[in-house]
């Protein structure tokens, strides 16, 4: 018995010009826009077909972004400027011809992907994808945010005082807006939209002058024109403290956990916690001239910022009873305080009808920031709780609601309704919408900012109440 052995075929020498032993499809010359939307000869006979709603709803920034950069990487389009929304849409294919195109053509050359020299800078360098799509994904910038121009909700609110130097308007926690109108404090639910009536001052003959809400949303501490600070439980609609002492009117209001600052007219801040007898926990701090119009906490409770009418903003502490810091550059009346939630120990102020500027402050050295002319008497400010944005309600002369972006200080959109002085503001829990009230007897209710992000807790094994058993 013999034995062959069978040798295959002598496989071909690759010429120099041939770098594997198959062709690679090259997509780079391929018109795939064309080819995917090519239609037959009864679609073009028919017209053109109108676009679906769920295709026009579906194609936003993000959608193209990611398609381009697949162009990129699929097709070797190297596109690296991000097409514009309307560009896209108003873009039709174009019909294909009568003669028919192979969808892919043939090439020798195969790409592969090379990290540059110095792509260690890069976010994306050790992502193999090509340096048009780094560009791509480097420069794309957000989508311009839509302001409306008009509130979503405007409210009556007879017996709203036209005064600079009170505040009669907060928000709580629990979504429910205080508003102080004459006599009386009234409660309205933004979830259900019912009106409660918390108290009336009638009786006592005396009026509302101030309102604020606890961090937690329970308590709202009510200060009257003679000089009086009530604490109110509004589940309970039941006021559970009364603390005198102020010789004025009370006007600003400001808490701190459990202590509750009051300013006056009697030119004097009282500082006391509702835990203790009011005798034994309170504190006077005196430094303004006159009446004090401003009060706010900073976000790490350490420091309270006072604005009077003596066109002064004074800083004080927890241990000392004269002011650890004094800003005197305002030449009005300083209402208007709002401490930044995103750096730490910036204060902005602003100053009345004499004044019209809106200053900052970094509170950890002493020093000024900078400052801008708004044209308008400055009746509030805050701060927005996702962006480095800031919102202001002006008076004299413009009636306005101006939304700043920071440090640039550029206005990002401006509101105008508010027939008399926008002198009221508070900010819903969420920090998308604000209230803003004025001397027409109105609320109005606008969406300025983008929703904050919830906060997700992070998981512990130490709690008790993340984890299925």
């Amino acid at each position: 018995m013999s034995w062959s052995l069978a040798l295959p075929p002598t496989a071909p020498v690759p010429s120099a010009s041939k770098y594997g032993d198959r062709y690679i499809p090259s997509r780079v010359a391929a018109n795939w826009e064309v080819h995917f939307h090519s239609k037959d000869e009864s679609e073009l006979s028919s017209g053109p077909k109108q676009k679906t709603e769920d295709s026009n709803s579906g194609k936003n920034r993000s959608s193209l972004v990611y398609s381009t950069a697949l162009k990129n990487e699929l097709l070797g389009a190297r596109i690296q400027k991000a097409p514009s929304l309307e560009s896209e849409e108003n873009q039709s294919p174009q019909p294909c011809g009568p003669t028919k195109r192979n969808l892919f053509t043939y090439s020798p050359n195969t790409f592969r992907w090379r990290p540059e020299i110095g792509s260690e800078m890069s976010a994306y360098a050790m992502s193999p994808i090509s340096k048009s799509s780094q560009t791509l994904l480097t420069t794309v910038q957000r989508e311009a945010r839509i302001i409306p121009k008009s509130p979503f909700r405007i409210l009556e609110a007879p017996e709203l005082s036209d005064d600079f130097y009170l505040n009669l308007l907060d928000w709580s926690r629990h979504n429910i807006v205080a508003v102080g109108l004459g006599s009386t404090v009234f409660l309205w639910s933004a979830t259900t939209s019912q009106v409660t009536e918390l108290c009336d001052l009638a009786q006592e003959d005396d009026a509302v002058t101030s309102v604020s809400w606890t961090e937690r949303g329970t308590l709202l501490a009510v200060g009257t024109q003679k000089g009086v600070v009530q604490i109110w439980d509004a589940d309970a609609e039941k006021r559970v403290a009364t603390m005198e002492g102020h010789s004025g009117r009370v006007s600003s209001l400001a808490w701190n956990g459990s202590q509750i600052s009051s300013g006056s007219r009697d030119r004097r801040i009282n500082q006391r916690d509702i835990r203790a007898y009011p005798l034994q926990s309170q504190r006077w701090l005196q430094g303004h001239k006159q009446e004090v119009c401003g009060l706010k906490w900073s976000t790490d409770h350490r420091l309270l910022a006072s604005g009077g009418n003596d066109n002064r903003l004074l800083l004080w502490n927890c241990y000392s009873l004269k002011p650890v810091q004094k800003y005197t550059a305002h030449k009005a009346a300083v209402k208007a305080i709002a401490w930044s939630p995103h750096q730490h120990r910036l204060l902005a102020s602003g100053g009345g009808s004499a004044d019209r500027c809106i200053r900052f402050w970094n509170t950890l050295t002493g020093q000024p920031l900078q400052h801008v002319d708004t044209g308008s008497q400055v009746c509030n400010l805050a701060w927005s709780k996702q962006d480095n944005e800031l919102v202001s309600t002006h008076g004299y002369s413009e009636n306005q609601i101006v939304i700043w972006k920071y440090p640039s200080m550029t206005q990002v959109a401006k509101l105008t309704g508010h027939l008399y002085r926008v002198l009221y503001l508070a900010v819903s829990p969420d920090g998308q919408t604000i209230v803003t009230g004025a001397g027409d007897k109105s609320l109005r209710f606008w969406n300025v900012f983008r929703k904050a992000c919830a906060q997700k807790e992070s998981a512990s094994v130490l709690s008790l109440f993340t984890r299925i058993r």
